[in-house]
């Protein structure tokens, strides 16, 4: 009987730590089946053991990188992750094809009251066709944003640090 309850337990623990919530995978979901116009897909983790990930620039964990299939066929990857605003963080999302050349990114909430303008599509299409080979750099191929300051900086810094965790995890043959 008590088996019985520790499995029950450990099954629900690993439930509610494996993945997005609710929110957020909704607002994943939106973006996918726009970018890829697609109604019906599937969101498979991409998990690399403590020891790959350890030397990475960004977090990758059970709920930061999934590959989007449908059915067999992989239409590429989505990365949804946290970075620092000037008080809070943010939650954005990249979207990679196949070839993981970024087609979309957003910012899928943002907790600050000064510095919003980041989630303006106008300001995120800079980083469309970005790949690994490419480095952003603030005030130079990425543009500023007057009053949001810090947050453009942590963004650019957050999608330098998947571009290059992209290209280690490519040299090492894991992705």
């Amino acid at each position: 009987m008590k088996l019985k309850y520790i499995i029950i337990f450990c099954l629900s623990t690993l439930m509610m730590s494996f993945g997005l919530s609710k929110h957020i995978r909704k607002k994943v979901d939106k973006e996918i089946k726009s970018i890829f116009n697609i109604e019906q897909f599937t969101l498979n983790p991409v998990v690399f053991s403590s020891e790959v990930t350890e030397g990475l620039p960004a977090k990758f964990e059970e709920d930061n990188l999934f590959e989007i299939k449908v059915e067999q066929d992989l239409l590429g990857y989505a990365y949804v992750s946290k970075a620092p605003s000037k008080t809070d963080e943010f939650e954005y999302l990249i979207l990679f094809d196949t070839d993981f050349i970024i087609v979309k990114s957003k910012v899928l909430v943002y907790r600050e009251d000064y510095g919003g303008e980041i989630g303006s599509k106008r300001w995120l299409r800079q980083f469309i066709g970005k790949t690994q080979n490419d480095t952003l750099t603030y005030g130079n191929n990425i543009a500023a944003i007057s009053g949001a300051t810090i947050s453009v900086r942590s963004m650019t810094k957050a999608v330098n640090d998947v571009l290059a965790s992209i290209k280690i995890l490519h040299t090492k043959k894991l992705l």
